[in-house]
């Protein structure tokens, strides 16, 4: 069994504009700055194996940010949030209208939850193989989260690509098997 605990990513300059980023590797703004120095004073006390994040740079930037070289930082870049394709760094009530309508439909010249739920089990699979009785860290993007609890907590994917989304301090998720 893997314990992983998920944390977003901090707050880029398109999240204060209101804007989806999918693959744009935008900035962390400054209250993300000071989101990544809060995570590492929330887990100061804490150990983990590994903190994986995804390659893009509010996700590593968070990790680097909160935890500097502390614990090993991975990169993997399926963790990336979904590619949006043609609605990247549009409107994000434009995106979240569609996210129902993209779970085997990918967005246009973009890729579907299904297509992320892919990434996700393969990094499990991985993550299972390699760090078996171990204690990790994911930063990341909804997507990856949504994979988490399709492919942990078995959430029909739908549901948790919709369902309304609210930001706390972690989520603790068991992997056993996929």
């Amino acid at each position: 069994m893997v314990t992983i605990t998920f944390e977003s990513h901090g707050t880029t300059i398109d999240n204060e504009k209101h804007l989806s980023s999918g693959l744009y590797d935008v900035e962390l703004s400054e209250l993300g700055v000071e989101q990544a120095k809060g995570l590492g004073k929330r887990y100061e006390n804490e150990s983990f194996d590994a903190i994986f994040c995804s390659d893009l740079q509010r996700s590593y930037k968070t990790a680097e940010i909160a935890f500097g070289n502390k614990f090993p930082i991975i990169k993997d870049k399926r963790l990336n949030e979904c590619d949006y394709g043609d609605l990247t760094q549009h409107s994000s009530k434009e995106v979240e209208v569609e996210r129902g309508n993209r779970i085997s439909i990918p967005f246009p010249n973009g890729e579907s939850y299904e297509q992320t739920a892919e990434r996700m089990k393969s990094f499990l699979q991985d993550l299972l193989k390699n760090y078996d009785g171990k204690k990790v860290m994911i930063i990341g993007h909804r997507a990856t989260q949504y994979g988490l609890e399709y492919l942990i907590n078995k959430v029909p994917l739908k549901k948790a690509v919709t369902d309304p989304w609210q930001w706390q301090p972690g989520w603790e998720y068991k992997l056993e098997n996929l």
